[in-house]
């Protein structure tokens, strides 16, 4: 009896320390260099105003570099949203002002440590995933319709880019057809 109840316990013991070991952060892993897994509390801000004191009502409503301003004064600036290829400002503008929990991945470019956030929870967690749908009503589009779901196709701006520079940047050098 003595033998089967200490096995009960390692086995409740592996289990909790499986789960607190990936509670840590809900992030998903990318498989980047040097990738880090991290959850913090910050405040969401417009860098600007940080690091200038130009500070516009509503963070610049949206255009402007938003950032997460921790307690001990770090001022962290996610490049990236859980939709790698768009920005943070559409997920982070509606907390403006306000302490949230971010959760992502660090990671170290060329020496430039990045931050993407791929979860949000101001009272609850939340996808960060708001770029397409602003980008769908912007344009008077449901953010289902296939065009907003393969925005980086259709967006006028990357669309004039391509046009000028070709799709890798190289149209001027010759490189590309």
């Amino acid at each position: 009896m003595k033998k089967s109840s200490t096995g009960l316990i390692a086995a409740l013991f592996a289990i909790a320390v499986f789960s607190f070991s990936h509670a840590v952060s809900a992030a998903d892993s990318w498989g980047l260099p040097g990738e880090e897994e991290v959850r913090f509390d910050a405040k969401v801000t417009d860098v600007l105003c940080v690091l200038s004191g130009d500070c516009p009502p509503d963070c610049g409503g949206g255009k402007r570099v938003l950032g997460l301003l921790k307690e001990d004064g770090e001022l962290v600036l996610p490049i990236k949203n859980g939709g790698p290829f768009t920005g943070a400002t559409a997920d982070l503008l509606p907390h403006c002002g306000k302490v949230i929990t971010a959760d992502g991945l660090f990671t170290v470019n060329y020496g430039v440590k990045t931050f993407a956030v791929q979860f949000i929870r101001p009272l609850k967690w939340g996808r960060t995933n708001a770029f397409v749908k602003q980008w769908a009503a912007e344009r008077g589009l449901e953010a289902k319709n296939k065009k907003a779901r393969r925005w980086f196709r259709n967006d006028e701006t990357i669309l004039v880019i391509v046009g000028e520079q070709g799709k890798l940047g190289l149209k001027d050098k010759g490189i590309e057809p």
